[in-house]
């Protein structure tokens, strides 16, 4: 049975749309469909939208539309929201990544923890497509699932203090992208050499919400390659 998602009002300027309680797909498509429906229908007043795992975050100018009125507008959308999943195509972003060694200092954790050796547990990591669930924590990290049972790895019980830009990391079934340099608790198993924010660019973010992302390996000779291609790109 279909359950109704929860408004609820967030200061004077902005409303929460709650499709869930948990981490589900069918659940973030649902978040991916009514903001795809908000922007494609130009909704009244609407300023901006951020989509996370189970829940859109709606800005609005007061001025334009009122709290009840954007409601009424959104819960309708709601009703409709199977036409906007079908015409929603995915893009497929390919992440180069070499794994391993000085790049991906926790895959031998990793292997070991499962009893797999490195490259079984790289197998598992770039064998499948990612749903890019939501983009946070800082600007451009993306949030992408699952990984396969097998590889799902507890994070650190003490963050690192710096964690190289364009780590690609584990946590629980979760796996994800630093782009920047930062604090981190993930399990670092690799890393790309492209780069995931750059705020000079429309959109700053390399990869969206509602997207897809398959990691593709590559050897340290292709990952220097590709860092000069993307240095000289910033000249």
């Amino acid at each position: 049975m279909y359950q109704e998602a929860k408004y609820l009002p967030v200061g004077d300027r902005a409303l929460l749309v709650e499709f869930g309680t948990i981490v589900s797909m069918s659940i973030n498509q649902k978040v991916h469909a009514l903001d795809n429906a908000i922007s494609h229908l130009k909704v009244l007043g609407v300023e901006e939208c951020v989509p996370t795992y189970r829940s859109l975050l709606v800005y609005y100018d007061p001025g334009r539309t009122s709290y009840g009125q954007l409601v009424f507008t959104l819960k309708d959308l709601e009703r409709r929201l199977g036409d906007f999943l079908v015409r929603t195509k995915r893009k497929v972003v390919q992440i180069p990544v070499v794994y391993g060694g000085e790049y991906g200092i926790d895959l031998e954790f990793v292997a070991r923890h499962h009893n797999l050796d490195e490259e079984k547990v790289i197998q598992l990591h770039s064998g499948r497509e990612y749903l890019v669930y939501m983009v946070g924590f800082v600007a451009g990290f993306p949030y992408l699932g699952e990984v396969a049972n097998e590889i799902a790895t507890p994070r650190l019980k003490s963050p690192r203090l710096r964690v190289p830009a364009g780590s690609v990391a584990i946590a629980e079934k979760q796996t994800g992208v630093y782009p920047c340099e930062c604090p981190g608790g993930w399990r670092i198993i690799g890393r790309t050499p492209l780069k995931f924010f750059d705020a000079t660019k429309h959109p700053p973010a390399l990869i969206q919400p509602g997207e897809t992302v398959k990691f593709i390996p590559i050897g340290e000779e292709e990952f220097e390659r590709l860092c000069r291609g993307v240095q000289d790109e910033n000249l």
